[in-house]
């Protein structure tokens, strides 16, 4: 396995369930980077692929990227999708931007990641062994296209998060909530949860990262076995 040349600086894009109050990305950032690593949260809550480029976050991911090119090597995790499926018309739009994100990600020197959506919490219990609906399929599949459109790099957050759901049950589940009936966003708990486990993804993805990013051997055993986790704060 090659050694990284230096540490990686990861720059998360996405929507709420990857921002800060409400998603997984600063329980990445805060439990899981060592050794030099470092990163920021860029999740904007409410964002599609539009209005990412339109507010100006994805000009704040490229000028994040290239303040961090002299000390570091960037990664950009890209995960949309909640808010793209809602507008149904703007789809094939969707799969353009995740382009655009990718093609422009490597032109500042980055190396670019799609995730597909993290999993909703909401159960069909009108089964014996309730299930996660799997109301994301769509843009999951979008997504997949897109990358291998680019031959970017991607990882099934969506179908690893939902079978980690379906392992712990919906009760278990739903204690990662952000207010009681919210199945969308995540608490800090959640946050610790979900941030451990795309950095699982990431290391699948980027075995020579190993040396920066490292996933609490007790949380990771979990997710491995689908045993239900409560982070010690």
């Amino acid at each position: 396995m090659t050694a990284q040349a230096k540490p990686p600086a990861f720059i998360l894009t996405g929507d709420s369930t990857t921002a800060p109050d409400g998603g997984w990305g600063d329980g990445f950032l805060s439990t899981v980077l060592k050794n030099g690593a470092t990163g920021v949260n860029l999740g904007d809550s409410g964002a599609t692929t539009v209005s990412f480029i339109a507010d100006g976050y994805w000009n704040d991911a490229l000028t994040a990227i290239a303040d961090a090119k002299g000390s570091h090597d960037p990664y950009v995790t890209i995960q949309f999708g909640h808010n793209d499926q809602k507008q149904d018309s703007t789809l094939d739009v969707f799969v353009a931007n995740l382009e655009r994100f990718i093609n422009e990600a490597r032109e500042a020197g980055a190396t670019p990641l799609l995730l597909t959506s993290l999993s909703r919490r909401n159960f069909d219990t009108s089964v014996n062994s309730p299930v996660v609906k799997d109301n994301l399929a769509n843009v999951r599949e979008l997504t997949i296209e897109a990358a291998d459109a680019t031959g970017s790099a991607w990882q099934n957050l969506n179908a690893r998060s939902q079978e980690y759901l379906n392992s712990i049950g919906p009760d278990n589940a739903h204690t990662y909530n952000w207010e009681p009936d919210d199945e969308t966003h995540l608490n800090k708990e959640g946050g610790i949860v979900f941030g451990g486990l795309v950095a699982d993804l990431i290391l699948e993805a980027f075995p020579n990262l190993s040396e920066y990013v490292e996933v609490d051997a007790a949380l990771l055993e979990a997710l491995k076995s689908g045993e239900y986790y409560w982070p010690e704060n």
